[in-house]
């Protein structure tokens, strides 16, 4: 069973365009929302970005990460955090742009290694965006938060919440997937 919405396999240049901005959309909805949770609040962008990338693939999954980080770079209010934080390239070029990086790459790497796999291997996939997301988001990071601090400033916090985040969206897919596919 096929996830991903291919442009080649008969999807509309609108219904493309239109998945993809609902995706950006989606992002940035998930980026300003937060939850309550422990030992920090946590935004879903994390799980809206890797579930795009298993639902879309990397090519759409990619394209939505793309049109969201044009339009945060444009200035819009678009991120965690933002105006408070700054906006644009400023906001871009701070602590946190390496995760931002991070899931960019994370959408691709995510909707490649998903397609065509089961619940183990989307599951998988997901977990290899996250461990791309920390790699280079810590890696960014490094240059604003001595090493000594690294990963109780940009790790530590929020590793379970992610994980949590992960294990939500693999049950939304499949439930999703189960209401889709006709009973036997």
């Amino acid at each position: 069973m096929q996830l991903a919405t291919n442009p080649a396999l008969g999807a509309s240049p609108a219904r493309t365009v239109g998945l993809t901005l609902a995706a950006a959309a989606l992002i940035t909805l998930s980026a300003k929302t937060q939850v309550p949770f422990w030992p920090v609040p946590m935004t879903l962008q994390t799980m809206a970005v890797l579930a795009i990338a298993v639902v879309l693939g990397p090519r759409l999954g990619l394209a939505a990460m793309l049109a969201y980080l044009g339009a945060g770079a444009a200035g819009l209010p678009v991120f965690a955090g933002s105006p408070e934080r700054g906006i644009g390239l400023a906001y871009m070029a701070g602590p946190t742009g390496g995760f931002l990086i991070g899931m960019l790459l994370a959408m691709a790497v995510t909707g490649w290694l998903a397609q065509g796999r089961g619940i183990a291997g989307r599951t998988l996939a997901m977990l290899a965006g996250l461990a791309v997301t920390y790699l280079l988001g810590l890696a960014w990071l490094s240059a604003f938060v001595p090493a000594d601090r690294l990963l109780a400033a940009g790790f530590t916090p929020f590793i379970l919440g992610d994980l949590v985040k992960v294990a939500i969206a693999t049950l939304a897919i499949e439930g999703a997937l189960r209401l889709r596919s006709p009973r036997r």
